[in-house]
């Protein structure tokens, strides 16, 4: 039976795929925009959501290092959009069978630590919203509508493929 967080979760693929999708529209001159305040150009901010939700499936699911380099040349929308697809289904999934109370232990840069694995969930959704509306705020100052992106539009979106 799908859990709550895991809803959490679909809507955080749907609202990637979105920003991804009206990104995939943007000239090179827009994608390479910035706007003091945000992460920095919108190529560099997509790459960095992606990749770090990659590394968020990595640390939850103990898997190996992600393919996905930040610092490598932007790869295209065909990978991000593949590679968002494959971290937001698995994250998903994790959301969905996570037992509470569970804690993730490893290293990181060389040292050992100990967190509760909601801390990394909880990290994956705020940073997304937060990039995204990174993203929506250079796109404004473009002259480019950003997408809806609420929670009272994926409920749209979803009651209308139904």
């Amino acid at each position: 039976m799908p859990t709550t967080l895991a809803d959490v979760f679909r809507h955080n693929l749907w609202a990637n795929m979105c920003m991804l999708d009206v990104c995939a529209g943007l000239t090179d001159e827009q994608l390479d925009a910035s706007e003091t305040g945000t992460y920095g150009r919108i190529r560099d901010t997509l790459l960095h959501l992606v990749g770090a939700e990659e590394r968020y499936v990595t640390r939850l699911a103990d898997g190996p290092a992600p393919p996905l380099r930040e610092r490598e040349e932007f790869p295209g929308f065909d990978v991000l959009r593949d590679v968002s697809r494959q971290s937001g289904e698995a994250l998903i999934e994790i959301a969905d069978r996570i037992e509470p109370g569970t804690i993730l232990r490893g290293t990181w840069r060389g040292e050992p630590y100990e967190m509760p694995a909601t801390v990394v969930l909880t990290q994956a959704i705020n940073h997304a919203t937060e990039h995204r509306s990174h993203i929506s705020t250079i796109l404004t100052h473009l002259g480019i509508e950003p997408p809806e992106l609420d929670a009272w539009s994926y409920n749209s979106a979803q009651w209308q493929t139904k």
